[in-house]
């Protein structure tokens, strides 16, 4: 099974080379690992942290360059189940990022801190998925 945790460079360039000043939502499904898998000599290894604990450790400390930039969450949730799709998929969390423009997200992504912070996002998912959205009206139909 391949797993997914950091964009291929394929992908980051086609998303670089899609429109940069347009709002953007991005769909993350989130599989943690039992245990946080730091890099020796990071401030966290050797903790025990679960992968569920150092993802929170990720959004503790780059909540705040993600707010700055102008992000919201538009939508949180628990994975339950599977209705369409592989038997054996199965996401622990996912939710729904706004950004007002792909390049507020480009320029959260650069941030010294944020860079610091990813470390904890790394050593928390098993695997994931990152998927760029245009956001569309809402409303009571499909």
């Amino acid at each position: 099974m391949t797993v997914y945790i950091d964009p291929s460079r394929a992908n980051f360039d086609a998303f670089k080379n899609l429109p940069r000043d347009q709002a953007i939502q991005m769909l993350n499904l989130l599989r943690y690992r039992d245990q946080a898998e730091y890099p020796d000599g990071n401030e966290h290894a050797g903790e025990g942290w679960s992968g569920r604990r150092a993802y929170a450790e990720y959004g503790a400390t780059s909540g705040a360059i993600f707010r700055r930039v102008g992000g919201t969450l538009v939508w949180r949730g628990a994975f339950q189940t599977v209705v369409t799709g592989p038997d054996d998929m199965r996401w622990d969390d996912g939710f729904i990022a706004q950004y007002p423009s792909a390049a507020a997200f480009l320029e959260m992504i650069k941030d010294p801190d944020y860079q610091r912070a990813v470390v904890n996002r790394t050593a928390a998912l098993a695997d994931s998925r990152l998927i760029r959205f245009a956001p569309e009206p809402a409303g009571d139909g499909f």
